[in-house]
């Protein structure tokens, strides 16, 4: 352990007056607030956010240490811990012997063998979406891609047809919880849950109760039919330790999980590769000749994939640019050091996907859009942490492997098809909430190849 002087004091970061008005700032551009610090202060920095104590660090090692080396002397952070108002005790919110539990319980279900078994779902709900098209229509992609990552995590793991009226509902009320999510995670939160009638509460409380509504009806009728091998039937015949099912708060809760991560990220990755798409053609072009020469006309098998391998990297190099999942975070159970820092017990410890990924020293020129990055050699070249869209370490994402196929099987069927283009003057920001959403959506007009 070093004895120099940084383990009595804290890393650099804003203080006093510039500390309170950047924090200030971060309320209306979190992302922007995250870029400036990291940029002026370096790898480790701390910031105070009302009463939380933050230590944002972003070398790929630091990263490793906190999620994987001295993982458990860490739990989740304040955002996901708010996040139980909506998820409960889901895969993704619960900690300890419960979250150990349920991950042994929900991971057969992400077994490579029943996988595959998906592709057939996710290439015949493509299709359908690419027949659903029009020729020179204008369309929002993002909302497009949610509809139909919606029914496919609907029907691969909950067996279950979501029609129009229940999607459109699904998406908006989850649009509207994770809109409200920096609400949520504000100290001031606590001040809405005791101001019931607060326009905040009754747009989240409405949200809630539209999943509530879809997500118990998906049980009660599960229980009336059966066992269908999917992931519902799996929770549903689940058995607590002392022989004792399930209740339905219980399956409610992973079962809102899985929807939110099961379609979330992918469709926003899918909405951010289709704008890069259209902002470089040479790339677009060479995907197609990639997906001319391998399927020709018939729709992409998994089999398909291992000789795809540009389309993989499209799509990995969008999710580099524009990671889904931007940050994660971390409360410290007992005191730690990085990088000769202490970093005391009940601090929150960040590291941000976007910057790391954004990082000239593992990326050159890291704002451009650069597939060839991910040939073997080169990805082989850099830290494990320099690139993490899913987490790492016990707490990595279950559903990774179902997110790489799906998101490569759906990249290939619509490009084989279409050609998206960003319709002139459409605003494209960011919108770092729990996922990095396009603030606007993605207004593009869709052409037939």
């Amino acid at each position: 352990m070093r004895t120099d002087s940084r383990q009595v004091s804290r890393p650099p970061g804003p203080r006093g007056v510039t500390a309170r008005r950047a924090v200030l700032g971060a309320r209306r551009d979190p992302l922007g607030f995250l870029v400036r610090i990291w940029r002026e202060y370096g790898d480790v920095v701390y910031f105070k956010a009302g009463p939380f104590h933050v230590y944002l660090v972003s070398d790929p090692e630091h990263i490793r240490d906190v999620l994987v080396t001295n993982n458990s002397k860490f739990m989740k952070g304040q955002g996901l811990q708010e996040m139980k108002r909506l998820l409960g005790e889901g895969l993704l919110t619960s900690e300890g012997e419960l979250h150990k539990r349920q991950r042994r319980l929900i991971q057969p279900m992400f077994h490579h063998k029943r996988i595959h078994g998906y592709g057939d779902v996710m290439v015949e709900r493509s299709v359908r979406m690419c027949e659903s098209w029009k020729d020179g229509q204008t369309l929002d992609v993002h909302q497009q891609m949610m509809r139909l990552t919606l029914s496919i995590v609907a029907k691969t793991l909950f067996d279950t047809d979501i029609e129009d009226r229940d999607a459109n509902r699904v998406a908006e009320a989850l649009a509207t919880s994770l809109g409200l999510f920096d609400r949520v995670t504000s100290p001031l939160f606590q001040l809405f849950m005791r101001v019931p009638a607060s326009p905040v509460m009754r747009r989240f409380q409405r949200a809630k109760e539209t999943l509530d509504e879809i997500v118990y009806g998906m049980i009660r009728e599960r229980r009336k039919t059966g066992d269908r091998g999917d992931l519902l039937s799996t929770l549903l015949l689940a058995q607590e330790d002392g022989g004792e099912q399930m209740n339905d708060l219980q399956v409610r809760d992973e079962a809102i999980t899985i929807f939110l991560a099961g379609h979330e990220t992918t469709a926003n990755a899918l909405t951010w590769t289709w704008y890069l798409l259209s902002q470089h053609p040479e790339v677009q072009a060479k995907l197609h000749e990639e997906l001319d020469t391998v399927l020709g006309d018939r729709p992409p098998t998994v089999a398909d994939l291992e000789n795809l391998p540009y389309t993989q990297r499209v799509l990995s190099e969008a999710m580099r640019l524009y990671p889904p999942a931007w940050i994660l975070g971390r409360r410290a159970l007992a005191d730690h050091e990085i990088d000769g820092y202490r970093i005391p017990e009940g601090s929150i410890v960040v590291a941000a996907q976007y910057l790391v990924h954004h990082d000239s020293r593992w990326f050159p020129d890291p704002y451009r859009f650069d597939p060839d990055r991910w040939l073997p050699e080169q990805a082989a070249s850099r830290p494990k942490f320099s690139y993490f869209p899913f987490g790492g370490g016990q707490r990595l994402c279950i559903g990774e492997p179902f997110a790489w196929m799906e998101g490569e099987l759906l990249l290939a069927t619509l490009a084989q098809r279409w050609t998206p283009r960003l319709v002139r003057g459409h605003p494209v920001e960011l919108s770092p909430v729990v996922t990095l959403r396009p603030k606007h959506g993605m207004k593009m007009t869709v052409h037939a190849r």
